[in-house]
């Protein structure tokens, strides 16, 4: 099975290539830039890049992944609308991973910890997970300081790798579990708004 992971949830725009035909996660290909302001132009360069570089075509693929979150209203739409537009056009489904869960998959820690990544407005993601990296709580928004003091075990700041994205939907992808819609986990409103009803100047 050939599955082409992405995730635009952090400053990085990530495209990969995961082989689980034999049950094991072989990455194939991935590209993955660090740039807050690049999603939309990136991200469909990236996945073209990384199908060719893993020697295949997107008719080949057979399921996509894509993280929905949390992370801001405009990179995260990016990545969902080519996730479940690559999903329509090939006919295969697309399975959404919080991107938080996705960190974790890539992390053994033997014990609880925390994965936090950048919300701004000084605030941050953050999630909680147990030695074995099932979720224990979140995901949340918050300020730093206001996180568990007692778990001092962290992943700050980190992205999700294509690998990370294929093995937190692993089960789901080889017991060839139905997709559930690609739901984007905002965790807040977005900044930009309805405009109001124009005030009156004039007396009438």
């Amino acid at each position: 099975m050939l599955v082409l992971a992405i995730d635009t949830a952090t400053p990085a725009v990530t495209a990969g290539v995961v082989d689980v035909r034999t049950g094991r996660l072989t990455v194939l290909a991935e590209r993955v830039t660090v740039d807050a302001r690049a999603h939309g132009e990136l991200l469909t360069p990236h996945v073209m890049d990384a199908v060719r570089d893993a020697g295949t075509s997107l008719d080949q693929l057979d399921a996509i992944v894509c993280g929905v979150g949390p992370g801001p209203y405009t990179g995260l739409r990016a990545g969902i609308v080519t996730a479940t537009a690559l999903s329509h056009a090939l006919n295969i489904p697309a399975y959404p991973v919080c991107s938080l869960d996705a960190i974790a998959a890539g992390i053994d820690a033997g014990a609880p910890f925390l994965v936090i990544t950048d919300a701004r407005r000084r605030e941050v993601y953050w999630a909680a997970y147990d030695g074995a990296g099932t979720r224990t709580d979140g995901p949340h928004v918050d300020r730093p300081a206001d996180l568990d003091a007692s778990l001092t075990e962290r992943v700050e700041h980190a992205h999700p790798s294509p690998r990370g994205l294929v093995r937190a939907a692993r089960e789901a992808l080889l017991n060839d579990q139905p997709a559930a819609p690609l739901t984007p986990l905002y965790l807040r409103r977005p900044d930009v708004a309805q405009p109001g009803a124009r005030k009156r100047v004039t007396v009438p």
